[in-house]
């Protein structure tokens, strides 16, 4: 149910707003993957939901580009 609202979220957001994002979430990428690579990271979930959280703005922005 919360990926279903964060999608919901994301549908109501500009297409300027979700390159935000998108830029944010893939900073924060790089800094778990670096994290992880020295050993400190201690969530190493947060990967994989950050990962799909990426998919998710990448989705519904070609949807809105696609009308």
């Amino acid at each position: 149910m919360k990926a279903k609202k964060y999608l919901e979220e994301l549908q109501a957001k500009t297409t300027e707003e979700l390159a935000e994002e998108l830029v944010s979430a893939k900073k924060e990428l790089f800094n778990l993957r670096f994290q992880n690579a020295t050993n400190q990271l201690q969530n190493t979930a947060r990967i994989t939901e950050v990962r799909k959280n990426i998919a998710r703005i990448q989705t519904v922005m070609t949807s809105k580009a696609n009308g």
